[in-house]
């Protein structure tokens, strides 16, 4: 099964994912990227997107990416810096690639930009490899 197989079957259960309206636009061995359209009820009392919402769409990102060779690996340590407000309407895109990737754990740099590849957060994720599957064979 490829890296896309794994995270589509990730995604069919991921109902957060589902309601930011994620789009995959490339995966491949611990590596993600993905992309999102900023909507009225993601933004905070300020006008501007929940820093929230940001944090999940890089911990999609970062879960497609260390999940994605069927090792299931679940979060040990993550981080995010905000460097630019995001407002409805904007389209971001997280990068995630692969800085480590070990037989326990595995350390991943999710760059979120907005269409205007303007670098709108930075965020570091630390995973663990439990050793079990995402996905069964023949699934």
């Amino acid at each position: 099964m490829s890296p896309t197989d794994v995270v589509n079957h990730m995604l069919k259960t991921d109902a957060f994912s589902n309601w930011l309206g994620i789009e995959l636009i490339e995966i491949k061995e611990g590596y993600s990227k993905i992309q999102m359209l900023v909507r009225a009820e993601m933004l905070n009392g300020l006008g501007i997107v929940h820093g929230g919402i940001a944090f999940s769409f890089a911990d999609s990102a970062f879960a497609f990416a260390c999940n994605n060779r069927n090792n299931l690996s679940v979060a040990l340590d993550t981080s995010i810096n905000f460097v630019k407000a995001v407002h409805i309407g904007d389209t971001l895109i997280a990068e995630a690639i692969e800085m480590h990737n070990g037989k326990s754990t595995g350390i991943y740099h999710i760059t979120i930009t907005n269409q205007n590849q303007q670098t709108v957060a930075l965020f570091k994720g630390t995973c663990f490899r439990t050793g079990k599957l995402v996905m069964n064979e023949g699934i």
